[in-house]
């Protein structure tokens, strides 16, 4: 079977070339943006391993060879499942590759607003020596900490704060009441709950059209004031502008985004302006050891699909598959 790379920014792809000619398999790099690259480049393509490349419903409908997606990563968000599935085209992620990276980037981000750390190492370096800058801080075994979606990564999350506060609560949007996965010191809540009593919230959601922007205006109106903002999810489940509104009027503590509604941001950003507001490129699930991983897994399924074997990870069943 063919198999085509849409797309793909690592510096290499030696793992992924290895797995392939030990499994005989032929491929391709291509560096695809568009519906129109896709169509144009990767028709004669049976298996694409996309990361970011749009995989439209013009675009499985337009490749009648296109067999399975497997994605470079955890969302789909960038692929169209209900058209791959009405088309017969498998969908295939990684769900488990950067779950403690994730869940570590959080708590990276969470230590850094709590602690005042980026407002207090910017303003020492700068030439002044005040730590009542950083003036209040209060210590995490006081403060609740919120979770939003309590699926692999947001589990995985709370085994590692438990042991900062013993005020941990979650809410679900996909399980109501929120499935505690064997987590007894996690207390399930309702969405306003999460809002009005979370000194910190952390998002580990998937984008979907539930998700979409529901950390909005609304929602940070029912949130302490002091109360901290994380997302190492997806972008979009924030409004951002709304979050720009709620920090410029103070109504909310501060937040920290790891992905943005619309990646990449080269330049400035309205939100960027807030001291209070830190941000990096998507960069949560990197590790050496969590890269390495994720590219032997998407090649892994290529393979396995090629021999007819069962996948580790397919998001849907199509009835006739191609």
């Amino acid at each position: 079977m063919r198999v085509v790379i849409t797309d793909c920014d690592h510096d290499s792809i030696k793992i992924e070339e290895d797995i392939f000619n030990a499994a005989g398999l032929e491929f391709k790099l291509l560096q695809c943006r568009t519906e129109d690259d896709i169509i144009q480049k990767c028709g004669d393509a049976e298996i694409f391993i996309n990361q970011y490349a749009p995989i439209t419903e013009r675009v499985i409908r337009e490749l009648p060879n296109l067999k399975i997606v497997i994605r470079y990563g955890v969302g789909v968000d960038n692929v169209d499942l209900d058209a791959a599935t009405k088309y017969g085209v498998v969908v295939c992620n990684v769900p488990d590759y950067g779950m403690n990276e994730v869940a570590e980037q959080a708590m990276a981000l969470m230590f850094a607003l709590v602690r005042k750390t980026v407002i207090m190492v910017n303003d020492t370096k700068s030439g002044n020596w005040d730590y009542t800058k950083a003036v209040p801080i209060h210590r995490f075994s006081y403060l609740t900490i919120g979770i939003c979606g309590i699926g692999r990564i947001g589990t995985c999350f709370a085994n590692k704060v438990q042991h900062l506060t013993s005020n941990i609560i979650c809410y679900d949007p996909f399980v109501s009441p929120c499935k505690i996965n064997g987590l007894e010191f996690v207390k399930s809540v309702d969405f306003d709950t999460l809002l009005k009593d979370s000194d910190i919230i952390s998002i580990h959601t998937p984008l979907n059209e539930n998700t979409k922007g529901m950390f909005n205006m609304d929602a940070f109106k029912k949130m302490k004031k002091s109360a901290y903002l994380i997302n190492t999810a997806r972008g979009g489940i924030i409004n951002e502008n709304d979050l720009d509104e709620a920090l410029t009027i103070g109504e909310i503590g501060g937040a920290a985004m790891d992905c943005m509604e619309n990646e990449p941001i080269i330049g400035s950003n309205p939100l960027y302006k807030h001291s209070n507001f830190l941000a990096t490129p998507h960069m949560s699930w990197y590790s050496e050891e969590a890269y390495r991983e994720l590219k032997r897994k998407v090649a892994e399924e290529a393979v396995r699909f090629s021999k007819g074997e069962k996948l580790r990870n397919p998001l849907n069943s199509p009835c006739s598959p191609r």
